[in-house]
C-alpha cells in the first residue's frame, strides 16, 4: 500500500490539472492613440495669437505650425524619447524653424518638454473626471489637470473624431489676473486644439477691477491637417 501512493498522487494530481481551466487576464485599453507617436508623424495649425504689451497696446497675427516627430532615442532611464521639430509658415509654404521639444511616455503618462519645462499632458487610460499633477516635474510642481470633457470634437474637418478635453487652469479673478489654458486631444489623432490665454490686469488704484489689459498673451492652435510623412 505504501508504494502505490506516489503513483495515486501523481493520478489524482493529473487529473486535477486536466479539469483546471486556463484564465487570461484581460489587457488594459489605455487608449494610447490619443497622443501617437511614431516617426514621420505630422501636425499642422491654424494658429491665432495676440501679445499684450500694455493698455491698448497689443498686436495680432495668424499663421500656422507644423510639428513632426523627426527622430528618437532612448534616455537613461531606457525609455524611447521622441523629437518634434516645430515649424512657422504665414503660408503653409514656406516654414521657419521655430524650436524642438520631445515627449516620452512614461508610467501610463505622456511627457511633453518644451523649453525646458515639463509638463504632464495626459495619463491614460484617460477618463472624464481624472486629475493630476501635470507639474509635478517642474520647480513650482503643483499644478492640477482635469480630463473634464469626453465627447465628439467641434473642430471642422473632426466632428466624428471621439476627443477629450484637458482643463489645465480656468481663473479669473476679474481683477489682477486671467489664466485660462486647456488641450484637446483627438483619439487616433493627437493634440486637436490648444488655448492658452495669460494676461494682467492693470492693478492701479485708477483702474482697479476695470479688466484693463496690462500685459500677457493669448494663443489658439486647431489643426487643420494631420498625417505620416
Amino acid at each position: 500500500m505504501i508504494k502505490r501512493l506516489p503513483l495515486v498522487f501523481i493520478l489524482f494530481f493529473l487529473i486535477l490539472s486536466g479539469c483546471e481551466e486556463e484564465i487570461e487576464s484581460p489587457e488594459l485599453d489605455l487608449e494610447l492613440d490619443y497622443q501617437p507617436l511614431e516617426l514621420g508623424n505630422f501636425w499642422i495649425y491654424d494658429v491665432d495669437q495676440t501679445v499684450y504689451f500694455g493698455e491698448n497696446d497689443s498686436e495680432s497675427s495668424r499663421f500656422f505650425f507644423r510639428d513632426i516627430i523627426r527622430g528618437s532615442y532612448l534616455n537613461a532611464e531606457r525609455e524611447i524619447v521622441f523629437i518634434l521639430e516645430r515649424s512657422k509658415s504665414t503660408n503653409q509654404s514656406e516654414w521657419t524653424k521655430e524650436l524642438e521639444y520631445t515627449i516620452v511616455s512614461r508610467d501610463n503618462s505622456i511627457i511633453r518638454t518644451i523649453n525646458n519645462e515639463a509638463v504632464i499632458a495626459l495619463v491614460f487610460p484617460p477618463e472624464e473626471g481624472k486629475i493630476w499633477n501635470g507639474k509635478s516635474y517642474q520647480a513650482e510642481g503643483d499644478d492640477d489637470f482635469e480630463i473634464d470633457l469626453v465627447g465628439p470634437s467641434e473642430i471642422p474637418g473632426f466632428e466624428n473624431t471621439l476627443s477629450l478635453r484637458v482643463n489645465q487652469e480656468n481663473l479669473d479673478d476679474k481683477v489682477t489676473v486671467r489664466d485660462v489654458r486647456y488641450e484637446i486631444f483627438g483619439k487616433g489623432v493627437g493634440l486637436l486644439e490648444k488655448y492658452d490665454e495669460v494676461i494682467t490686469y492693470c492693478s492701479r488704484n485708477d483702474c482697479l477691477g476695470d479688466q484693463l489689459i496690462d500685459g500677457g498673451s493669448k494663443t489658439h492652435l486647431k489643426l487643420v491637417e494631420y498625417g505620416k510623412d
